[in-house]
């Protein structure tokens, strides 16, 4: 079901050629475009104005990648679920709204139609042509539009039920993408923590070896001291012998 919306609004955008699109670029990875263009069976360039077109409306999203032999840029591409869903719920809704202005004008206003041409001429216009065909002069007759009206209605309550659908989607589309800026927080949480923490243990390096330092130099001095009383002592004993 949702494969059928998306090959629609690919085609509303790009024509026939671009629902194929739908099942090459329905991936967690982005697709290279020699890649999409050989499986559609169209040549690189007529497959990138067919992406272009898309992506102006936001459906589908591209990085690039510089080719190191040839030194040339490469575009891969991907379809972007949440949009192509907003696209096609915004399509539903003027949709519905066409069909709801057509029934309300259905019910309150009068249509003349020629049995002949099938020509349909609203009252004003029936009336200036004094109820006579453009096209043959016939005589038009009042349309009776209660089974016009009930295919309508049937056809609403179709866009309402698929408009429902298509929320639904949404909904769960914007789900997935709050899980996943929520697993991105984590990790951008963790990486700054451990960041932190190094800073930390960096610090704590610094603090250990001035202390060492200073314990060294402690350790010196009291040597020194140790060696100059002791050379005394033995100065002093020496002196004594004499």
């Amino acid at each position: 079901m949702l494969k059928k919306f998306l090959r629609e609004a690919m085609a509303l955008i790009a024509g026939k050629p671009a629902e194929d699109l739908v099942d090459l670029l329905d991936t967690h990875k982005h697709i290279n475009e020699f890649i999409i263009a050989k499986k559609l069976n169209l040549t690189i360039n007529q497959t990138r104005n067919i992406l272009y077109k898309i992506s102006d409306y936001g459906l589908v999203s591209s990085i690039r990648k510089k080719d190191k032999r040839k030194g040339w840029y490469t575009y891969f591409w991907k379809i972007e679920i949440l949009k192509s869903l907003e696209f096609i719920g915004s399509d539903l809704l003027k949709k519905m709204d066409n069909l709801e202005h057509q029934i309300r004008s259905r019910e309150t206003k009068r249509f003349y139609v020629c049995d002949k041409c099938h020509i349909e001429l609203n009252e004003e216009n029936a009336l200036f042509n004094n109820f006579t065909c453009t096209e043959c002069g016939s005589i038009l007759v009042l349309r009776d539009n209660t089974k016009m009206i009930n295919e309508m209605k049937r056809n609403l309550e179709k866009l309402k039920k698929d408009l429902g659908f298509v929320q639904q989607e949404i909904a769960k589309e914007n789900q997935n993408v709050e899980k996943k800026k929520s697993k991105e927080m984590k990790k951008e949480k963790k990486v700054i923590e451990g960041k932190k923490l190094l800073q930390k243990l960096e610090r704590m390096k610094k603090k250990m070896a001035n202390k060492t330092k200073q314990v060294k130099i402690i350790k010196k001095k009291v040597w020194k001291k140790v060696f100059k009383k002791h050379k005394a002592n033995k100065n002093f004993k020496k002196r004594k012998k004499r």
